[in-house]
C-alpha cells in the first residue's frame, strides 16, 4: 500500500489549477448548511471520507478520519482567515477528489494513520477554499459547514456499513472509481 501514499500525497501538493469553485460571496448560517452540498467537490469528498471510514472495518477510523477532516478543514479555515495565501488550492481540492476516490477504489487501504493524514491534506485544502469564499458572520458560517460535514460523513459511513451489511464490497470501490472520475472532470474544467 505504500505505493499509493506517494502518488496520492504529490497529486494533492501538485494538482494544476482547477475552477472548482467558481466565485460566489457567502456568508451566515445557512450559506454555511447549504454550501457543501451545492460544490460537488465538496459533497463528493465528504462522502468519500465516510465511505473510507466505514469500509475500513477498523472501529478507530469511524470516528478517526472523518474527526481528521472536521480539524483540519478548521485549520484551513483558519489558515484563510488570517489571509495567508495558498497556492493552486483549486486544483488541490479537485485532486482531493481523485484521491479520495482512488483510496476507495482499490481493493486495500493504507493504514489508518496514513489514511488520515492524507484525508487530512484533502481537507485543509476545502476548509481553506470554504472560508476564503466566505463574507460577513464567519462563525455561524462555519459552524454550518462543520454540521453539514459531520452529516456528509455519516451518511457515508451509513451506505458503507450498508454495503458491507449485503455483502457488497464492490459496490463501494464502484463508487470509488465514479468519485475519482468525477475528480478528474474537475481537474480538466
Amino acid at each position: 500500500m505504500r505505493s499509493f501514499i506517494r502518488p496520492a500525497l504529490l497529486l494533492i501538493a501538485a494538482a494544476p489549477l482547477a475552477l472548482a469553485h467558481p466565485g460566489h460571496e457567502v456568508s451566515g448560517l445557512s450559506a454555511g448548511l447549504s454550501h457543501p452540498l451545492a460544490g460537488l467537490d465538496h459533497l463528493l469528498a465528504m462522502v468519500a471520507v465516510g465511505l473510507l471510514a466505514a469500509r475500513s472495518g477498523e472501529r478507530r477510523a469511524l470516528w478517526a478520519l472523518p474527526a481528521s477532516f472536521m480539524g483540519a478543514m478548521v485549520v484551513g479555515g483558519l489558515v484563510a482567515a488570517t489571509g495567508l495565501h495558498l497556492p493552486l488550492v483549486e486544483g488541490g481540492i479537485a485532486a482531493s477528489v481523485v484521491v479520495l476516490g482512488l483510496m476507495l477504489a482499490v481493493a486495500t487501504t493504507p493504514r489508518l494513520g496514513w489514511s488520515c493524514l492524507i484525508v487530512a491534506l484533502c481537507a485543509l485544502l476545502h476548509g481553506y477554499a470554504h472560508v476564503s469564499e466566505a463574507s460577513g458572520a464567519m462563525l455561524p458560517y462555519a459552524g454550518g459547514m462543520l454540521l453539514t460535514t459531520a452529516l456528509l460523513h455519516a451518511a457515508g459511513v451509513a451506505v458503507a456499513l450498508g454495503a458491507v451489511k449485503l455483502r457488497a464490497p464492490q459496490a463501494l470501490r464502484l463508487a470509488g472509481a465514479g468519485i475519482a472520475c468525477a475528480g478528474v472532470v474537475l481537474l480538466v474544467v
